[in-house]
């Protein structure tokens, strides 16, 4: 095969691979994989950091469920547009998802992945944009 379309392949397979929402292993990660597989995961941490976070929001005054597999969650936006409420909160460097990004518009999601540290530093933001954004909603 000529070198200009092994180009063209490898860019269609990527474009492939981003589209259909799965990820294949690159050359570099194949080699990582028996590291890999010697790692694991702390569930009973990520289950603390859900927990805590799930509180928390509930408290400020987010609507959030508490999921029981997954590695983020997905608190309602107090705003229509989430992307715009997602703007705010990034203002006070907290970086969370847009909802529509995944499809779940009105939402936002939140990586259960992040430290402790950024979880604590995160809640006087998420407290005070979610109060910012009652009063500009009230009349």
């Amino acid at each position: 095969m000529p070198a200009n379309e092994r180009e063209q392949l490898r860019d269609a397979l990527t474009l492939a691979e981003v589209a259909s929402g799965y990820a294949f292993p690159n050359a570099l990660l194949q080699y990582a994989v028996p590291e890999l597989e010697a790692l694991s995961v702390d569930v009973a941490h990520l289950q603390r950091k859900r927990d805590r976070l799930v509180s928390e929001l509930r408290r400020i005054g987010y609507q959030v469920a508490a999921p029981e597999g997954t590695f983020y969650l997905l608190p309602r936006s107090p705003l229509a547009d989430d992307g715009e409420y997602v703007e705010r909160l990034a203002q006070g460097d907290v970086f969370v998802l847009p909802g529509s990004v995944v499809e779940l518009p009105g939402y936002f999601r939140m990586s259960l992945t992040a430290t402790d540290e950024m979880i604590e530093r995160a809640l006087p933001t998420l407290a005070a944009t979610l109060a910012e954004a009652n009063e500009t909603r009230r009349p």
